[in-house]
């Protein structure tokens, strides 16, 4: 059943706009009576029943509310360096697919790509557009944030995680400290992990 995630809360009756009206209507050739899955900003999930169409919008009636919390206990965000080419769009998709929360790219002096600032954008919106239909396919009841790439080491400059998380620096060159291990070793009260990942040259 098709998933769509709402800007707002799931009440009895939700009207829908945008993208996801139009691919409703001509794409997937919706009609009255068809049924989706709706998820609002809380992560409330409803069985939803299509109702009714205009030229830019679908209505719809809510069925029943289901508990369908998908989430992870712990969150996850991905700080990834820039690979080559279009090969972060596969890494957004799969670490929405496993539970990542968010993705922070970043740009390290090793990187093969670069972005300037209007590109960046343009790549930021598409790779949200990717990890929603992600969530979307997946089933989860929270869109990731894609955010905006940063300078490796503007990036490190910031605070990082509060008291509850952790970082993890996946270094190429480890001989000691598998990631297994350093899993094992965190605090039982950490509910944030950053990992952080390096382009194909590493750090």
């Amino acid at each position: 059943m098709r998933r769509l995630f709402l800007k707002g809360l799931l009440e009895d009756t939700v009207t829908i706009t945008g993208d996801d009206a139009q691919h409703l209507m001509y794409a997937m050739r919706a009609k009255a009576g068809d049924e989706v899955i709706l998820v609002d900003d809380t992560g409330a999930v409803g069985r939803m029943e299509l109702t009714g169409f205009t030229a830019d919008s679908v209505t719809m009636r809510l069925v029943e509310r289901l508990e369908a919390d998908t989430e992870p206990p712990i969150d996850l965000v991905l700080a990834q360096c820039l690979p080559k080419g279009d090969k972060l769009e596969l890494v957004i998709q799969k670490a929405v697919e496993l539970g990542a929360v968010a993705v922070q790219p970043l740009a390290s002096r090793n990187c093969v790509v670069r972005y300037d600032a209007k590109k960046a954008a343009a790549k930021q919106k598409r790779w949200q557009k990717i990890a929603e239909e992600a969530a979307k396919q997946c089933g989860r009841t929270r869109v990731p944030e894609v955010l905006p790439v940063q300078p490796l080491a503007d990036w490190l400059k910031e605070p990082k995680e509060p008291k509850e998380g952790a970082l993890l620096f996946c270094y190429e060159n480890e001989e000691q400290q598998p990631i297994k291990a350093a899993l094992r070793a965190l605090p039982e009260d950490v509910r944030r992990i950053t990992v952080l990942i390096g382009p194909e040259g590493g750090f």
